[in-house]
């Protein structure tokens, strides 16, 4: 059975990098950043351009699902759990075995983070105070595997979500 596998978790906690090197690791896998299906210039965050997002997300992952070449789809996204619930739901007419990981680290991990990327745009004050401020939301999440990866590498994290996979 393919593996669908969410990465979830606030701005600037690993969520791309994480996701990337799942799929380094396992091969045979797609990867999916949510972010991508939203890429509006200027940016407009919207119910409707939410609902396309995911629209654009079920497209691409049930195309992968009927490719040969793909075994698991990574989707690295940050997701309130009704978004988390649309998608589950749009792939529940397909075969995939959904795991749910949620990604957070402490404040200082997250700002240290935040610091030494120097390559996206968004990386700003505002930005950070928001991510700061939904570390305690994101630590409540139990649908999922949650992992805190304030002390791991990139690597171990990516251990860790490989060796949940049933």
């Amino acid at each position: 059975m393919q593996k669908f596998i969410t990465i979830n978790g606030f701005m600037g906690v690993g969520k791309t990098t994480v996701g990337k090197r799942i799929c380094d690791i396992l091969g045979r896998s797609a990867f999916i950043d949510g972010d991508w299906c939203l890429d509006i210039h200027p940016f407009v965050g919207n119910i409707e351009t939410k609902d396309m997002a995911i629209d654009n997300i079920l497209h691409l992952s049930k195309n992968y699902y009927k490719c040969s070449e793909c075994d698991s789809v990574v989707l690295s996204w940050i997701m309130s759990e009704n978004t988390l619930n649309k998608i589950v739901l749009g792939l529940s007419d397909i075969d995939y075995q959904i795991y749910n990981v949620v990604l957070t680290c402490n404040k200082e991990a997250l700002i240290e983070r935040w610091n030494n990327d120097n390559t996206t745009e968004w990386r700003n004050d505002d930005n950070l105070n928001i991510s700061i401020k939904s570390i305690d939301d994101f630590n409540k999440r139990t649908e999922c595997l949650l992992i805190d990866t304030s002390n791991l590498s990139v690597n171990m994290v990516a251990e860790r979500v490989i060796a949940n996979l049933t």
